[in-house]
């Protein structure tokens, strides 16, 4: 039957042709899609997106890899159909390149932060095997190329969008620190040490912590507080309560201020860029000068915002007078 219909010699019954091509091409071809389909289904529901690794096969076989590259390649030439290029979409299907590869990184980085707690992963850090250490400084790089800032579309001015940084900072806020890495990490660790209840010793060798010698790291900050950023001071003093050494342990004279003094001079800080600017809305990385101190303003302004809950009734006050945006 199939040898008459394909002869080109013989007379052709058009219904019977038609039937045929239903038959034998497109039905199979419709249930090689559907099983596509499901196959890319199940893989989202199992991961939680559509990264699917070209060399992936099913429990059963299917190529679903394979398969999601020829999608991706069909859609790029304008061979899928649009019912087609809905029913992926609907999937959470990527279509460059370029956003799978950062989609895979992405994946690797929130498996890596539900397992450490953080972005801070060393260079040489992994995650099953990907290398997301690596990954990120590549997005922080990126991140760091224009110092300017952003850009008037709302893309940043370097090599890493808006769109990009906002999903990395929804994982990690401070996974694109000013200074290195390795401080921010032994910051963080040393951050929920204290808040559990527990001393922060100064002695080498008393505390580790994923590798980190955070007592050795606390003596170092001490003794280098002079070389460290104003927002780093910041950070120490309120979050750690951390400071340079005193007089009798380096031979100058150099106290310690209270929480409270910390407090009124970011205080004075934000009163003063009220009142030039009219308002509270303070770059992260911006210090205000006050006399002859630097504050860490946007730093105090990020961090008050986000401990919100944890500040005392009279203080909440006091910055939602100046105009504070706590949304």
């Amino acid at each position: 039957m199939a040898a008459e219909l394909l002869s080109f010699s013989r007379p052709r019954d058009p219904a019977q042709l038609a039937a045929f091509i239903s038959l034998r091409v497109l039905q199979p071809e419709r249930q090689f899609w559907r099983r596509g389909l499901a196959a890319a289904l199940a893989f989202r529901s199992d991961r939680g997106d559509l990264a699917v690794p070209y060399e992936y096969r099913t429990v059963d076989g299917f190529a679903l890899g394979v398969w999601i590259a020829r999608q991706r390649s069909a859609h790029a030439r304008g061979g899928l159909s649009r019912e087609r290029v809905g029913q992926m979409e609907e999937l959470g299907m990527i279509w460059s390149h370029a956003e799978v590869a950062f989609a895979e990184g992405l994946s690797a980085a929130r498996g890596w932060a539900a397992e450490h707690g953080h972005l801070l992963a060393p260079a040489d850090g992994t995650w099953e095997g990907y290398a997301v250490g690596v990954w990120l400084k590549n997005q922080r790089a990126a991140a760091r190329q224009d110092k300017s800032g952003w850009g008037e579309d709302g893309e940043a001015a370097g090599g890493l969008s808006a769109a990009r940084r906002r999903a990395l900072e929804d994982i990690d806020p401070s996974w694109c620190p000013s200074w290195s890495v390795a401080w921010q990490r032994c910051f963080h660790l040393a951050r929920l040490h204290v808040q559990s209840g527990q001393v922060l010793p100064e002695n080498s060798g008393q505390l580790v912590v994923q590798g980190e010698d955070l007592g050795q790291w606390a003596s170092r900050q001490r003794r280098q507080w002079d070389s460290l950023k104003v927002a780093q001071q910041w950070l120490l003093e309120e979050t750690l309560g951390l400071g340079p050494l005193c007089e009798g342990e380096q031979g100058v004279m150099a106290p310690r201020r209270t929480r409270a003094q910390v407090w009124a001079a970011n205080m004075a800080a934000a009163r003063q860029y009220r009142e030039r600017e009219g308002q509270l809305e303070v770059p992260h990385r911006h210090v205000e000068k006050v006399g002859g101190d630097e504050q860490a303003l946007g730093v105090f302004i990020a961090n008050s915002r986000s401990r919100r809950t944890r500040l005392a009734p009279e203080r909440v006050a006091e910055l939602t007078a100046l105009g504070m945006r706590w949304g």
